[in-house]
């Protein structure tokens, strides 16, 4: 699906319900990022039913309420938390002051499910750990360059099957298209953004851990720069890091906000896996100047080289499995130790970064 960051956000995939209309109901606040959209409708496929939306900003719940009309406007974040029918919160709040909103939406007896980057600094990081060991609650991350893409949840079922043996290393490509004019002041202040390496770099390092298999890792290197937007002093346009992981695996990435007019997406981003018996590429938004459509995992190992469109054919398990894990207080979707491993090493990485001149 095309997109372009920051705008319309909306992927869509073949609904797969796993619980009955009015079952599970979920509300969305803070309207910040246009993320909240894929968050919302991830889980509406999943037959969640969407109850409420809020934002202060009446426009944004203009916009938000003509995409979702079959949910009632808010008058107050107090109006959702207080419902007792509300089983989730979602949120994509400015990302500094994500934590907080998930700190309110666990304190009131409801999971929270925040845009990624979850949070941005380690004092947030043990305050929601904290909250999260206080009431049983979750806090679950949208790092929808792996969840809510379907070549990147294929590449996991491959591996999952030994296609590639052991992974040993991944190497990952996260540009995005800057589209300044339409990006909100928040956006280019550091202590509300976080950074490169502690935003956009938080889906490289989460599938990092997660296509390795690692449990923990240490940053080993992290640069940022600024190397052509003046205008944005706060601005990290250039990012990369790398890691190591607990078991041995090593790890590469590279963000920027770099791609440029003519490409007919939004970034070209792209996944390299590399495991002792083969190794898997993807090209998760287009395949430039062949298929801009995307949804193309490349494989190469013992047997076979073999090319993959797999696309509308694996769906967003994600979401149904997120539903019953707040139902059944499992963790089947992706398990809260992962989920904060990655906000910590996204920080870390921010935190340790040379500035390159």
């Amino acid at each position: 699906m095309e997109r372009v960051e920051g705008m319309n956000y909306m992927p869509k995939g073949k609904p797969n319900p796993v619980v009955k209309p009015g079952e599970f109901m979920f509300a969305a606040v803070c309207l910040d990022h246009a993320h909240i959209g894929g968050m919302c409708n991830g889980l509406i496929e999943a037959g969640g039913t969407l109850k409420w939306i809020y934002d202060s900003d009446p426009g944004k719940m203009d916009r938000y309420g003509s995409l979702f009309p079959q949910a009632r406007r808010a008058g107050s974040e107090e109006e959702v938390l207080s419902d007792p029918e509300i089983k989730l919160v979602a949120g994509a709040a400015v990302t500094s002051e994500r934590c907080a909103l998930g700190l309110r939406v666990m304190e009131a007896g409801k999971d929270y499910f925040t845009d990624k980057a979850p949070l941005t600094t380690l004092e947030q990081l043990e305050a929601a750990k904290a909250k999260v060991k206080a009431t049983g609650r979750k806090y679950a991350v949208y790092y929808s360059e792996r969840l809510h893409v379907e070549d990147a949840i294929f590449a996991g079922q491959l591996i999952e099957q030994g296609a590639i043996g052991k992974v040993i290393q991944t190497i990952g490509m996260g540009p995005h298209r800057l589209s300044a004019p339409a990006r909100p002041g928040w956006f280019f202040l550091k202590e509300k953004y976080g950074g490169i390496l502690c935003d956009i770099g938080s889906h490289q390092i989460e599938q990092f851990l997660y296509y390795t298999g690692a449990r923990d890792a240490a940053v080993v290197r992290s640069q940022i720069a600024n190397y052509a937007h003046p205008e944005y002093p706060e601005l990290d346009d250039f990012g990369d890091a790398t890691l190591v992981a607990d078991n041995g695996a090593s790890g590469y990435f590279r963000v920027d906000w770099f791609t440029p007019d003519g490409l007919s997406t939004w970034g070209d981003g792209r996944t390299f896996i590399l495991g002792t018996e083969g190794y898997i590429e993807l090209r998760k938004y287009v395949n430039i100047a062949v298929n801009n459509g995307g949804g193309t995992v490349f494989l190469a190992n013992r047997k076979e080289e073999k090319a993959y469109d797999i696309r509308g054919k694996v769906g967003y398990p994600y979401f149904g499995q997120l539903i019953l894990d707040c139902m059944n207080r499992t963790e089947n979707a992706m398990t809260q130790e992962h989920a904060f491993k990655a906000a910590e090493l996204c920080v870390k990485a921010q935190m340790q970064a040379v500035r390159l001149k």
